[in-house]
This record gives structure tokens, sequence and C-alpha cells, in this order.
């Protein structure tokens, strides 16, 4: 009777423990859409960037081109990041909120905080990105 107890146990923490994989799944998601956007952008490829924004961003910037136009003129690091890596991480619920660190071309360093939202679909895609400039560090 122990043993069955114990054996049930350790089958509910397995079935209630979250799977570290399980996790990691919408945060990996959302690092590969960023990733593809930002090349994208690179790319010159306002197609495929305007593919990964949300439908309220859809709205808002209705064509391809005028979102493109908006990226280029208001988020420059993003558009041309000089390199950049991932932060930290959150998941609520069917939201991501990934942090980017960007070195921009004009040597100043970002973060922009990107805001992914799951779709009815499964899939997810970029709700908004804010940017915060970093303090200048001291000089070496």
């Amino acid at each position: 009777m122990i043993r069955t107890l114990k054996a049930c146990a350790c089958i509910a923490i397995l079935l209630f423990t979250p799977s570290p994989s399980l996790a990691a799944e919408p945060v990996d998601t959302a690092q590969s859409i960023i990733q593809n956007q930002i090349e994208a952008f690179l790319n010159d490829d306002a197609e495929t960037a305007y593919s990964f924004a949300s439908p309220q961003i859809r709205q808002k910037f209705p064509d391809k081109s005028i979102f493109f136009e908006m990226v280029k003129r208001g988020y420059t690091p993003v558009y041309r990041p000089g390199n950049f890596a991932f932060g930290r991480s959150k998941v609520e619920g069917d939201a991501v909120v990934q942090e980017v660190l960007i070195s921009a071309p004009d040597g100043k360093d970002w973060t922009a905080l990107y805001f992914l939202i799951k779709q009815p679909d499964g899939s997810y895609k970029i709700n908004g990105v804010q940017m915060l400039q970093q303090a200048p560090g001291p000089e070496i």
C-alpha cells in the first residue's frame, strides 16, 4: 500500500510539474520570430517583416510599406541592429515578453522589449516593441 501511494505521488508530481521543454517552447518560438523579423528588416523584406505583426498592429498599419516606414523611422536599432542578443523573458498565459539587447549602428545600446501574443491558430505574433535606451557605461 505504501509503495502504491509513493508511486501515485510520483506520478502526480510528474503530471503537475511543468516540463522544462514545455516552459521553454513559447520563449524559443518568440525568439525565433524576433530573429526572423530582424533578418527581414536587414534584408529590406517588408512583406516577411510584416508577416510577424499581430492583427492589432496590422490594424494600426494596414499596409506593409507603412509598417516598414514606421519601423525605419521610429525603431532604427531594431531595423538596423549592429548586434543583438536575447535577454530575459517572461511567459504569462498566452503572452511572451522577450528582452532583446541591441547595439545600434550609432554605437548606443538599447533594450527592446518585445510583446508577443498567442493567436487563435496557436501561432505567436509581435504585438508591440518598447525601446529603452541604456545609460552609457564608464569610459575605459
